[in-house]
């Protein structure tokens, strides 16, 4: 299976921290898991899902459609689209349990399309940056049995991978971490 694939700065710093400003507007709810047939909020995951503006979430998806060649490339699959990007908000004490996001299921169907995952970090982890706004919240992936990938956040990074790799996020120690995820057909 392939390394993941890491793009620095798909998101500038302003426009970074125009996503935020958004998410701070924006209408939020405890994110959901998918589970089985259902989507329900679970213990599994503790962080929040906000509805953004619609001129923010063009330009993240624009952002994300112009490197879908370059990540069906890195894969060595075909891709044609994109499941439509969330944002989602991590406070202290927010995690997300190891888990996969392709699945079959009859309330989430377009789940069983999904080839790649996307996440784009829209602020950094303390002791990464100087400009740091958290700590912990790792995005751990299980690539193999003996293989573990730990990529700590920094501000617009894309990172794409499998998305049959298990993968948790770590605990936020303290601060707020903030992301967009996607998923490639």
């Amino acid at each position: 299976m392939p390394e993941p694939f890491l793009l620095r700065d798909l998101l500038d710093p302003a426009e970074c921290q125009a996503c935020r400003l958004a998410m701070d507007a924006g209408a939020q709810s405890e994110a959901a898991v998918l589970e089985g047939d259902g989507v329900q909020v679970d213990p599994a995951r503790r962080a929040r899902e906000v509805e953004v503006a619609s001129d923010v979430l063009g330009l993240v998806e624009a952002r994300l459609d112009s490197r879908l060649a370059d990540v069906a490339r890195h894969f060595g699959v075909a891709l044609s689209g994109r499941e439509g990007s969330g944002f989602v908000r991590y406070p202290a004490g927010g995690f997300y349990r190891r888990h996969v996001d392709r699945a079959t299921s009859r309330a989430w169907p377009a789940a069983a399309r999904r080839r790649v995952s996307a996440v784009v970090f829209l602020n950094s982890a303390r002791g990464d940056d100087a400009e740091g706004e958290f700590e912990g919240g790792v995005l751990r992936l299980y690539h193999s049995t003996h293989d573990v990938i730990e990529i700590v956040p920094r501000r617009g990074l894309l990172v794409a991978f499998s998305a049959s790799v298990p993968h948790e996020v770590t605990v936020i120690v303290g601060g707020v971490r903030d992301a967009v995820v996607d998923w490639y057909y």
